[in-house]
C-alpha cells in the first residue's frame, strides 16, 4: 500500500469517526461545551487506533507466514548444508542455519537431500527425486490425501527398495510421492521408527541404527 492510499484511507477513517461521533451527540441533549469536549475525546481515540493500526500494518504484524517445502527449500538454498559426518555406526547431523536438519542420503542409490522431520508421519520424496531414482509409481492406484503446512495435498504411494544416510540403511521403505513437496525430500517417522535411537545432543540430530 503506498502514501497516497495510505493518507486517502487516513481521511475516509477521520471523516466516518467525525460523522459517527456527530450522530450519537445530536441524539443526546446535552450543553455545547460538554458536547465539543466529548466530541474531541472521541476524534482523538479514533486518531490513535487508526495510528496504531497504520504502525501494525507497516510493520507486517497482520501478514500470514506459513511454513512449507517451498520456503523451506529457499532457506536452505541461501545457506551451505553443514557436513554430518559418522561416529561408530551412528551419523551426526548439525543444525542448519535455518534450524533445521538437512542430510545428503541415497534413494536406490542416487544422490538425494533430505530434511529430517519427526513431525511428518512418512516419508516423503519429490517428484524429481522419485523420477531420478526411478520408483515405481502406478498412476491408476488411489492418491492419497496428507496435510500439509500448506494445507491439504494429493500423493501417489510408492517404495523405495534401498534409502542410505551414511552407514544407515532402510530398505522396502513406503513412501509417498507429490508435485506440491517442490523439490524437498522429507525422512519422516516411518524411517526414524526403523533405528536404535534418534534424537538431539548438543545441537546435532544423532542417528543410531
Amino acid at each position: 500500500m503506498g502514501v497516497g492510499t495510505d493518507q486517502a484511507m487516513s481521511s475516509i477513517w477521520y471523516l466516518l469517526a467525525i460523522v459517527l461521533v456527530g450522530s450519537a451527540l445530536l441524539t443526546r441533549r446535552m450543553p455545547l461545551g460538554a458536547m465539543m469536549r466529548m466530541a474531541l475525546l472521541w476524534v482523538a481515540i479514533f486518531a490513535i487506533l487508526l495510528m496504531l493500526f497504520g504502525l501494525a500494518h507497516r510493520s507486517g504484524i497482520f501478514l500470514q507466514k506459513t511454513e512449507g517445502p517451498s520456503t523451506i527449500l529457499e532457506d536452505e538454498g541461501r545457506a551451505p548444508m553443514p557436513q554430518a559426518r559418522a561416529e561408530g555406526d551412528r551419523i551426526r547431523i548439525p543444525v542448519s542455519s535455518d534450524g533445521h536438519y538437512w542430510v545428503e542420503g541415497t534413494v536406490n542409490g542416487v544422490p538425494t537431500r533430505f530434511l529430517i522431520d519427526s513431525g511428518a508421519s512418512v516419508t516423503a520424496l519429490s517428484q524429481q527425486a522419485a523420477q531420478a531414482a526411478a520408483l515405481n509409481i502406478d498412476p491408476a492406484q488411489s492418491a492419497v490425501t496428507m496435510m500439509t503446512a500448506n494445507g491439504r495435498v494429493k500423493a501417489q504411494k510408492s517404495q523405495i527398495a534401498t534409502l542410505a544416510i551414511g552407514p544407515i540403511r532402510a530398505s522396502d521403505l513406503d513412501i509417498v510421492v507429490s508435485p506440491a513437496f517442490g523439490d524437498v525430500n522429507v525422512i519422516g517417522m516411518n524411517m526414524l521408527s526403523r533405528l536404535k535411537s534418534w534424537g538431539v545432543e548438543n545441537g546435532e540430530m544423532v542417528l543410531t541404527p
